[in-house]
């Protein structure tokens, strides 16, 4: 039987190059995995809210500004990542230098329990981690909770305490907020707010929901230009549940020793940026629509006197470089999925009982979330030896989740095979796989194909998520369009995506033509 399973891969990888081949080799396939040695980039983290790409991209193209030579380190801002835990995850196991980050988080989600919000308490705290920390930037962006001033002021709302007597109010909260315990479980905790009606919303969808009266409370950062935009209240904390989340930036101790110029530059920045300035800097992102590389720019000239000139690309340029990051993602993990599910769907066919278990581990991969996912797999990757963030953790995921329908195709495609036939082929003196090449997978040709094609279809979806994690993609535009409200940007991401869905089928209905036997398709014609 290991003779069998072995010959089963050959013809698995056969089936593979139809799909994927084509347009990979080898080489291609080897950046997607390989651990980023470089000692020279220098790799700059944000989150996916304005402000922190805002700041990624301050520090970026402050650390590009040095014109010493031998100082100079190429900088690579990877925005966007998502969620604290993406970027914590990634500090730790070095594929991000630095990134911007608020003690409060610190503190209260990241650190050990027990540490004082204090600067030096924090800074001992990380260097117990080997990471290094700034002092403050100069702002506390601070948790909030808001309502619109007109239903704040004909319910004479002004604290968090007044919201005891209204809990028919609805909140749309972020699922971090909502998560984290120095976010809402905290609030409600010391207010005792009996308010049940919670929607989890993302931070940019929220407010719009607000706008629209969807939704009465939101959660805020102290510092988001919306809250002037959208003529909201911020209520008072009055119990002073919310720590202080002064802005830093914390990075690898080993970077200094990697680029010992860097500390000096992050110096300049302590201190550098009050909090009615970065309300500004949101405000010109997100509601004047700037771009954050223009608006990092600016801050640089006006405070430092850098002027630097930033390139633009045109949206045709955009399109075809998110479409063959898109692309690469689809066709590595299809190619490697292709070669696991083709054989354990054989397997799973032939061997019932271990079939069941194969069937059923598949399954319970396709229910586990996708960022949840993309999350765990940062630091098994990066112990490994291969990249935490990009196109690896990425192409792993969606590997994962391409296996269930062709495993599952493959084995109703094979299993739905007459015992008549098996047994003629038997008669015939026909080898295992002899009956496998030229009776089973023929016949179980056009299951295994549908298999494929489902998993292309989903794959096309699930790589938007790539974005998360910085692997680009169509996701990038859409999350961007998510955040700046820009729906121009959110089809500039979702209708390629789809047109290339559309593609994929038309592509495989042209693929079964050719593979499926004239003879089967007549059958089904019939």
């Amino acid at each position: 039987m290991k003779k069998i399973f072995s010959s089963l891969c050959i013809v698995s990888l056969s089936l593979a190059c139809l799909p994927a081949g084509m347009a990979l080799d080898w080489m291609n396939l080897a950046p997607a995995f390989a651990a980023d040695t470089s000692n020279e980039t220098i790799r700059v983290g944000s989150k996916k809210f304005t402000e922190s790409v805002i700041l990624g991209e301050i520090v970026r193209q402050l650390l590009q500004s040095s014109n010493e030579p031998g100082q100079r380190h190429p900088v690579l801002h990877r925005a966007e990542l998502g969620g604290t835990r993406i970027l914590w995850s990634a500090l730790q196991s070095g594929d991000l230098d630095l990134y911007p980050e608020y003690t409060g988080t610190l503190t209260e989600e990241l650190l050990p329990k027990g540490v004082a919000n204090s600067e030096d308490a924090i800074r001992s705290a990380l260097k117990a981690q080997s990471i290094g920390m700034t002092r403050s930037l100069g702002f506390n962006n601070t948790y909030a909770v808001g309502m619109k001033k007109s239903l704040a002021k004909r319910l004479s709302i002004r604290t968090l305490t007044d919201l005891k007597t209204h809990p028919e109010l609805k909140l749309g909260l972020s699922s971090e907020f909502k998560q984290r315990p120095d976010g809402w479980p905290a609030v409600q905790k010391r207010y005792a707010l009996p308010q049940r009606n919670i929607k989890a919303l993302d931070h940019e969808v929220a407010y719009r929901a607000l706008e629209s009266d969807e939704i009465d409370l939101v959660d805020l950062y102290s510092t988001d230009a919306e809250i002037d935009y959208y003529q909201l209240l911020v209520l008072e904390d009055d119990l002073k549940v919310f720590p202080r989340y002064e802005s830093v930036l914390i990075y690898r101790l080993d970077l200094l020793q990697r680029a010992p110029e860097v500390g000096a530059f992050l110096t300049k920045l302590e201190g550098s940026i009050s909090e009615t300035e970065m309300i500004s800097l949101n405000a010109d992102a997100k509601i004047r629509h700037i771009p954050e590389a223009k608006v990092a720019q600016d801050f640089l000239n006006a405070h430092f006197g850098i002027q630097r000139t930033q390139a633009t690309e045109s949206v045709a340029f955009q399109i075809l470089e998110r479409l063959r990051e898109h692309l690469g993602l689809v066709l590595k993990s299809m190619f490697f999925s292709i070669l696991v599910a083709l054989p354990l769907g054989i397997w799973a066919s032939r061997r019932p009982w271990s079939g069941q278990v194969i069937l059923t581990t598949v399954g319970i991969i396709q229910t586990i979330p996708a960022l949840a996912l993309l999350v765990m797999l940062i630091r098994p990757l990066k112990a490994l030896g291969f990249q935490g963030i990009g196109d690896t953790p990425a192409v792993v995921a969606l590997f994962l989740y391409s296996l269930l329908p062709m495993v599952r195709n493959t084995h109703s495609g094979l299993s739905g095979i007459s015992q008549q036939i098996r047994e003629s082929a038997e008669v015939l003196g026909m080898k295992s796989f002899a009956r496998l090449r030229l009776i089973e997978l023929p016949l179980a040709s056009s299951f295994i194909l549908a298999g494929i094609k489902t998993a292309v279809v989903i794959n096309i979806g699930f790589a938007t998520l790539g974005a998360l994690v910085g692997a680009g993609g169509f996701g990038q535009p859409i999350l961007t369009g998510i955040r700046l409200d820009d729906h121009s940007l959110i089809l500039q991401g979702a209708v390629p995506a789809a047109l290339l869905a559309l593609a994929a089928q038309g592509f495989f209905e042209v693929l079964e033509r050719w593979i499926v036997p004239r003879g089967l398709k007549l059958k089904s014609r019939a």
